[in-house]
């Protein structure tokens, strides 16, 4: 599998303004996934409307340009709407749980910091993928587990579960996770807050990617 880019959207936003430059964004080159990933603004859980509002807004944007639409956190919430998947961190509900509520063609996602028995667990529960960071200092969260790009190797040649790496990555440093083995790379404000807009910020990155691929080994 190639490396594909991941878009998150920024913890705060208005999404009628906000929906400019997503179009903008998925214009500008091919994106695997959006996650939606709003937070309060002091940092913790939001509230439920504020995200199906925005959901109603930005998830047809999304998927009818064959993108997959992600709900952070809100399994309930995923599933209700018919988003294309859920991203849960450790501290959320069960894989198996929220397997039960999305169904078995739903898409979903693990944190799983800078563990890879964290992620053979989240593989073995049925994540579809799993995912790794934070890789560099954050703006956007701050995490206590930094892993280095050789997790991703590791990760890529024992299983056939994507990987995402995720955490401050930009144009300049993006390249070393993408040969180590990235399925995909998760990116915000390197994307939403370019100087020269969402649109050339993706077209940036997808150069990046074509001129750093590197195929998985196929695993038995």
């Amino acid at each position: 599998m190639i490396c594909q880019l991941y878009l998150i959207t920024p913890p705060r936003l208005d999404p009628v303004a906000f929906k400019t430059d997503l179009i903008n964004a998925l214009d500008g080159g091919a994106v695997a996934a959006v996650q939606l990933r709003i937070k309060a603004e002091d940092g913790g859980p939001p509230d439920r409307e504020e995200v199906r509002r925005a959901a109603e807004i930005l998830m047809p944007v999304v998927q009818e340009r064959d993108v997959a639409f992600i709900i952070n956190d809100d399994v309930e919430l995923a599933a209700e709407i018919g988003a294309d998947g859920v991203h849960i961190g450790q501290k959320d509900m069960s894989l198996v749980e929220a397997r039960i509520i999305m169904g078995k063609d739903a898409m979903i996602g693990m944190t799983c910091h800078a563990s890879r028995h964290l992620a053979m667990d989240a593989a073995e529960a049925g994540a579809d993928y799993v995912a790794f960071g934070a890789f560099f200092p954050s703006t956007t969260k701050k995490s206590k587990h930094h892993p280095e790009p050789e997790i991703l190797e590791i990760w890529s040649n024992t299983t056939n579960v994507p990987c995402v790496a995720i955490g401050g990555i930009t144009h300049d440093n993006c390249a070393a996770l993408i040969r180590s083995g990235a399925n995909f790379i998760a990116v915000v404000s390197a994307v939403w807050d370019y100087k020269d807009g969402a649109g050339e910020a993706v077209r940036r990155f997808q150069d990046i990617l074509q001129a750093n691929q590197v195929e998985s080994p196929e695993q038995d």
